[in-house]
């Protein structure tokens, strides 16, 4: 079939002006004049170029700027403390969970609070201790409010008295104005021991709960409050002298190292989802705009053959293409970064309201990330570009004089080389994950992105005996016949549209399917670890407190965090009667007292223990005590196991853990505690945790769907323009205006189909190895779970715009011209 020889005149103007260009600009400063004209004439066969990179460059920004503002904040209760001496830090983080670093012991809290308190300008050295406390109001504990400290801590905000007194004993307390208590009131307050009933002597404005005396835990910061027209870097600088190696000494901005670890952690989550939105949004547009810039160089060959025939070299050639590229980049670029800007300060909020950024978080918009995205996307384009410009300058001139649009050579020795390469190592990952277990996720990404990226480059090679495979029901027939033999002629068409079909079938299988079988996975784990009918949980406290746990005659597990090996941090639990673990050596029976210990065998062999050793344990308070290991164990409620008394003696502020009953008490239980079905306790838990998740799994599907419509469409609308001829010798040749549309719609559906069939092998590789290194992980066999509702639904999108990005402008296309 031919091809309209009038709309190569364009070419043919610009082929002028390159032969000009060539004889004054040898150098490629025509080329780059010419890119621009070219670029202005084939604007609408750019426009899904544009797109991918205005979409990515406004996403990057967006995100950019939310990553820029988040950073940690001044706790707004230190705001009135010029200095603070915190402890050294000690890591604060293991297996992706984050620690308080160890806490100085009282003697050190002593000895440095006196000499800080000697320092010429500090008008008070005041030892910061937090425990546990939260009011009960109506019936119901306060949520959020849940921090106690000693009386002289308020003035650290400062936290002035709004009505009433300081607490003067200890039946007396100071509570937030926001309660609605007034001074005389009498409030039920929940510590780590259980309810009592204290006198509100008078209110704050800010939260908290302040006391006059209190068993507290141990201090991790020391704030100096400088007396009026001091100079706070004669403060700073003689803090250091006393402190020395005991401490960090912290003014201005630097006082954020002591926010609170829940915002930290929240935060931590924030970072997870915009870095993921950004690796997705770089690694998908340079994918489209590789198989953009690549189509269109397959379909612009005779007016790239043209431009050769005037004398074009290939250098020129090359910095043409660089150069439409730029054009767009740039337009494309301004346009994502004023889009990135104006949505910023919403996606903050919605990632505050989600619970991915700390409540006191607001987007600051900052120059710098907004030029880095902009950047970003200049290079994204080049990088987009950068095969299809060396395609570009193979061009002969003889190319000039060919009509049929066949390709005889799709497959280049590159895309064998690095197709071959990409896929090796994707298959590689796939086979390391069931032996990993600690980065399962990580390296499934990993494993499909390369084959992603392996079975992209090989398209052209794979997709013809797919064809056939898939084409084979529908093989005769005039419109099963044109419907094969054109995907078979025109592979990089085929290839070019199915690639972005590939990619967000791909990932949305492996996501969704990630989640899901994780899911599966800690509900075999969750049911194989309780044996009961009914719990007595937390419903609205951190956890249960004693006389909670006492009134149900039952016990749990008191999680605390210990300090071992120089400092690191150790998650510990106290514990009592029966226990169930799996013991390797030493005899669980000797854990008895407040010197004993059992150790999972991997922390007691990372340090060197053995049964009988005795190794000096800090705790919570500070203090430092040897214990002597007694057992050693495979599997247990934490990787240290005490006494539970050992535990209340050493943290006033830990909460129990969920108590299990084969009966439900007859007895109410205490406010902030409720009894459940174990059933639809785990249910719960899965919904909360489901929930934080799908947020996560739908942006990333989002994204990848949206990309996916960008470059179909585009790839089609571009296709379709390129065959106006050819529908029309169809038509011409006796088929109807419905066969042809059929012919184009069942073209597409079997682009669709061959990609997403693909997508799934993706997928399912990187599954496989999900589901046996979860297998190996908890011992118990986990079966692949794959929401196909949700990828049925994603197939049925990228189908339906496949679809009306071809049918459309081939409807158009065939419409008879107007006179």
């Amino acid at each position: 079939m031919l091809n309209r020889a009038d709309k190569h005149v364009p070419a043919t103007r610009e082929a002028r002006r390159v032969g000009s260009a060539t004889g004054s600009q040898g150098r490629g400063g025509g080329s780059l004049a010419l890119a621009w004209d070219l670029a202005r004439g084939r604007w609408g066969s750019l426009i899904g170029t544009f797109l991918a990179l205005g979409l990515a460059v406004g996403i990057l920004s967006m995100t950019g700027l939310v990553f820029a503002s988040a950073r940690p904040q001044v706790p707004g209760r230190y705001a009135g403390a010029a200095v603070l001496v915190k402890t050294p830090s000690t890591g604060g983080e293991m297996d992706g969970f984050f620690y308080p670093d160890k806490p100085w012991s009282p003697e050190q809290v002593r000895s440095l609070s006196e000499r800080l308190s000697r320092i010429p300008g500090v008008a008070a050295a005041v030892p910061d201790r937090t425990f546990y406390a939260q009011a009960v109001v109506g019936g119901k504990p306060v949520a959020g409010d849940t921090q106690g400290y000693l009386w002289p801590s308020a003035g650290l905000a400062p936290y002035r008295l709004a009505a009433g007194r300081p607490p003067a004993g200890p039946g007396e307390v100071v509570v937030s104005r926001a309660l609605g208590l007034a001074p005389g009131r009498r409030v039920t307050v929940l510590t780590a021991a259980g309810p009592a009933s204290y006198s509100v002597s008078g209110t704050v404005a800010g939260p908290g709960h302040y006391f006059a005396q209190a068993r507290t835990g141990g201090v991790r910061v020391i704030a100096l409050v400088a007396k009026a027209g001091t100079d706070v870097t004669a403060i700073e600088r003689a803090a250091r002298a006393v402190v020395g190696a005991q401490g960090l000494v912290l003014s201005g901005s630097a006082r954020s190292a002591t926010e609170p670890l829940s915002d930290v952690q929240t935060r931590w989550f924030g970072y997870q989802i915009l870095s993921g939105m950004a690796i997705l949004v770089a690694f998908t547009a340079v994918f489209i705009v590789a198989s953009t810039f690549a189509f269109g160089v397959a379909q612009r060959r005779r007016e790239l053959g043209l431009l050769r025939t005037v004398g074009a070299t290939p250098r020129q050639m090359r910095v043409l293409m660089h150069g439409e590229a730029l054009v767009v980049g740039v337009a494309a670029a301004a346009t994502g970064v004023a889009l990135g800007t104006a949505c910023a300060p919403g996606f903050g909020q919605a990632l505050v309201d989600l619970g991915f950024q700390p409540r006191s978080f607001a987007v600051q918009i900052q120059l710098w990330p907004l030029v880095a995205c902009f950047a970003a996307g200049l290079v994204v384009a080049q990088l987009g570009v950068w095969a299809a410009s060396r395609r570009a300058a193979k061009v002969t001139p003889l190319e000039a004089l060919r009509e049929a649009v066949v390709d005889e050579r799709p497959m280049t020795t590159g895309r064998w080389v690095f197709g071959a390469l990409f896929t090796l190592v994707g298959v590689v990952l796939g086979v390391f994950i069931a032996g990993e277990s600690d980065s399962v996720v990580q390296y499934a990404f990993y494993a499909a992105g390369s084959l992603i990226v392996g079975l992209s480059l090989l398209a052209p090679a794979v997709i013809p005996p797919l064809v056939r495979a898939v084409s084979w029901p529908v093989r005769s027939g005039a419109i099963g016949l044109l419907v094969r033999q054109g995907a078979l002629t025109a592979v990089r068409r085929t290839a070019s549209t199915a690639a972005p079909v590939l990619v967000t079938v791909g990932f949305a299988v492996l996501v969704t399917g990630m989640v899901e079988t994780n899911a599966g996975a800690n509900g075999l784990r969750r049911a194989a670890a309780v044996q009961a009918d009914w719990v007595l949980a937390a419903q609205g406290t951190p956890g249960l407190t004693d006389a909670a746990v006492s009134a149900v005659g039952g016990s749990s597990t008191l999680p605390t965090i210990v300090y071992a090996g120089g400092g690191a941090p150790v998650g510990a639990a106290g514990v009592a009667g029966k226990i169930k673990a799996d013991v390797i050596a030493g005899d669980l029976r000797n854990l008895r007292g407040t010197r004993t210990m059992a150790v999972a065998e991997w922390a007691a062999r990372e340090r060197g223990w053995r049964v009988g050793t005795a190794a000096p344990i800090t705790f919570e308070d500070g203090r430092s005590t040897p214990l002597t290991v007694v057992a050693l164990l495979r599997s247990a409620p934490a990787d240290l196991l005490l006494t539970r008394q050992a535990v209340r003696d050493h943290d006033p502020s830990a909460l129990a853990g969920p108590v299990y009953l084969a009966d439900p008490p007859a007895a109410p239980v205490e406010a902030g505690s409720g009894i459940e079905k174990v059933a639809d306790r785990m249910a719960g838990i899965e919904e909360h945790e489901d929930k934080l998740v799908w947020v996560f799994v739908l942006i990333l599907v989002g994204l990848s769907v949206g990309y996916s419509a960008i470059a179909i469409a585009n790839t089609l609308l571009m296709a379709t323009a390129n065959r106006t001829t050819d529908l029309r010798v169809l038509r011409l040749s006796g088929a109807t205006t419905g066969q042809v549309l059929r012919t184009v719609a069942l073209e597409s559906t079997l682009v669709v189909a061959i990609g997403a069939l693909l997508g799934i092998v993706v997928a399912m590789t990187a599954l496989v190895g999900i589901t046996t290194g979860l297998t190996n992980m908890i011992g118990m066999t986990v079966g692949m779970i794959l929401p196909w509702p949700v990828i049925g639904a994603v197939i049925g999108i990228c189908l339906l715009l496949a679809v009306t990005a071809s049918v459309i402008p081939a409807r158009a296309a065939l419409q008879p011209p107007r006179p």
